[in-house]
């Protein structure tokens, strides 16, 4: 016996370690589900593949030409560009138009979705003439918004090589067209005297449309990915850079918020908010966003995604005409936390992001996508679930400094999806739990280069930064290039599981952006995917038996000849159910990383039949706070906010 004592009291640093691990992972186990569970629950769900109508006849290329310091990672650097939004471009009051930015053509197409009215238009090229363009430039995702405040959708296009593009759609179009959009600069500039583009040469992969500053006008966000320079162009070398480190790198391009300051007809203006970010926020190099109200005073946080270094959480501390954006961080014991997965502190590589409300407790949550690749780049996705009391509690965490979000990915079993890029957070059957669509996969080829990937990743930080450094990554070189689209469903037991493979949507191509809407009107939520260097597809959401729900088209008064009013970004809308379910949603203007949901704020009620209580908050034109309630039988509705809501007549 005094042996064994004595071998314990010897060995009770480690034996205490050893218990400490078990029990963190008998704590963080994932739910996973079988087989069978996953085909059960699969079975709720329908999908139609459909094909996206592009227009024929223009020049194809399978790979980017790109700055002769770039040339051997070419397929890295061509690696993003693919995107898709989904809305109510033509004002027929559906969801059913989308924005097509295509990287084989690089070019950006509106289209309508295929099915039912099909015929209403023919696929265009947004045409940015007479802006100056050139050679070197490439469209990255499109934004749709309206922006001079018309009443009519018009359609942000941002770029890598140049400042970002608005078309504003003509009061006096007939139609859908090319030359139913003027373009016009979002950052003003000096005109050249020989017509070239005189601008600053952004990189740029996310924008968010919001009113940062509460003055009843929506802002936007941009976020930079490669500093400014020359990334694109084929006939020089040096200009550009690589990140610095594979965890905190701040040598990106800048980051910039747009503050509305006016507009016209057939003009609007935008200022550059000057000095608002600190170095090491501002470059990151972000890759996706969103600005969502998390505490409810109906200021929009902001969220980035950074690759190669941490995310961040800005909280808004805006008065009407002056943007103010405070940085908070996560808490978390490091006993038994990773650092890297502490809100604000991660290492990860953040490539797409979104918010909703992952536990049903009426608090906005947030999912991030990363690299996570077993025998690759082992990563994990966030589930940052919201620990806050309520909005009010949550509200003064974020004014100390405090974000009260804990990682959940595990146990949720969300942790691991691939080379994660785009997530969208929908219910896609009206159950009133939330799916989760994820896209993946980064470049498709025959040769494998994880092996060469991985000597990167654990190579000395300052290695990376020149290009020289970085394995060849070619046409032809394949990284995770057949990891297919994921959804995660809910399962009864509260976890999620991937049932894609159980429903044909787990095709080995990469994919980028995801867009949401309703676009035939049926109360299902369909979906179009952008593919890197392959064709969109769009899904039509046939799913039987789904539930009740609330679809809610939420614009301001029209003005002039407008027949609708702009859409209310940032509207907030709780539904409380007669079960006592608190359901949020919100109008979101381009959460993510390339994909766009349309502005119907849409709502699985599950089983309810019966009218139910919604909480409507918003600002108003003047930036006044508004808020009331309103009863509303499940189905489609229409709404005008002004200073009070008001059911529209169609």
């Amino acid at each position: 016996m005094s042996m064994i004592l004595g071998w314990g009291r010897r060995h009770l640093a480690g034996l205490t370690a050893l218990l400490l691990i078990v029990v963190l992972f008998l704590i963080a186990k994932p739910a996973t589900a079988t087989d069978d569970e996953r085909r059960r629950v699969a079975a709720g769900y329908r999908f139609t593949a459909l094909s996206i109508a592009i227009p024929g006849g223009l020049p194809q290329q399978s790979i980017r030409r790109v700055n002769k310091e770039y040339t051997h990672i070419d397929a890295w650097i061509s690696s993003v560009g693919a995107g898709v939004a989904m809305n109510d471009i033509d004002g027929d009051g559906l969801a059913n138009d989308l924005c097509v930015t295509d990287v084989r053509i690089d070019r950006v197409v509106v289209t309508p979705t295929p099915g039912a009215r099909q015929e209403r238009y023919e696929p265009f090229v947004l045409d940015p003439a007479p802006l100056p363009m050139g050679p070197h430039m490439a469209p990255m995702g499109c934004a749709p918004g309206d922006f001079n405040e018309d009443g009519r959708t018009d359609l942000l296009v941002y770029w890598w090589g140049r400042t970002p593009v608005i078309f504003l759609a003509r009061p006096d179009a007939t139609g859908l067209s090319a030359a139913a959009f003027q373009p016009v600069e979002l950052v003003p500039r000096p005109a050249a005297t020989d017509g070239g583009y005189t601008g600053p040469r952004w990189n740029t992969n996310t924008v968010s449309v919001a009113d940062f500053d509460g003055d009843g006008h929506e802002d936007v966000y941009v976020g930079n990915y490669f500093p400014d320079g020359p990334v694109l162009d084929h006939t020089v070398s040096g200009g550009v850079a690589m990140n610095r480190s594979m965890s905190a790198a701040y040598n990106g391009g800048r980051d910039h918020i747009l503050r509305w300051t006016g507009a016209t007809a057939g003009t609007v203006t935008f200022a550059d908010v000057p000095d608002l970010f600190d170095d090491d926020v501002s470059r990151g190099w972000s890759l996706a966003s969103t600005a969502t109200d998390l505490d409810g005073d109906l200021l929009p946080e902001l969220y980035v995604a950074n690759d190669f270094g941490p995310d961040r959480l800005l909280h808004n501390r805006s008065t009407p005409g002056r943007v103010r954006l405070a940085l908070v961080e996560g808490e978390g014991s490091r006993l038994t936390v990773p650092k890297s997965k502490i809100l604000g502190h991660d290492s990860f590589k953040g490539m797409g992001v979104d918010v909703g409300d992952l536990n049903g407790d009426g608090l906005y949550d947030m999912y991030v996508g990363n690299i996570t690749t077993s025998f690759g780049i082992q990563e994990s996705n966030f589930a940052f679930v919201n620990q806050a009391r309520d909005t009010d509690d949550l509200r003064q965490r974020l004014a100390d400094g405090r974000a009260p979000f804990v990682d959940r990915s595990a146990p949720l079993n969300l942790a691991w999806s691939g080379w994660s890029w785009d997530v969208k957070i929908a219910d896609l059957t009206n159950r009133g739990r939330a799916d989760i669509v994820q896209t993946s996969g980064f470049v498709k080829g025959e040769v494998n280069r994880w092996a060469q990937l991985q000597e990167l990743a654990t190579a000395n930080d300052t290695l990376l930064e020149h290009t020289s450094s970085w394995p060849r990554v070619r046409e032809g070189d394949d990284i995770a290039g057949g990891q297919p689209l994921r959804l995660h469903a809910q399962m009864p037991g509260g976890g999620y599981a991937d049932i894609a493979g159980h429903l044909g949507l787990a095709v080995p191509i990469p994919t980028r952006g995801i867009a949401l809407g309703d676009a035939d009107g049926d109360g299902r939520l369909d979906m179009a995917v952008a593919r890197q260097w392959d064709a969109p597809v769009f899904y039509r959401n046939d799913s039987p038996g789904t539930g009740s729900q609330l679809s809610l088209k939420l614009n301001r008064p029209p003005t002039g000849d407008a027949v609708t009013g702009s859409p209310v970004i940032g509207a907030d809308v709780t539904v409380r159910t007669p079960d006592g379910r608190v359901l949020r949603g919100r109008v979101d203007g381009g959460s993510g990383h390339s994909g766009r949901r349309s502005f119907e704020v849409h709502i699985g009620l599950g089983d309810v039949t019966g009218p139910v209580q919604v909480d409507l908050a918003w600002r108003d034109r003047t930036g006044a706070p508004r808020a009331q309630t309103v009863t509303l039988t499940p189905g489609r509705h229409a709404l005008t906010l002004g200073t009070q809501a008001q059911e529209a007549s169609s």
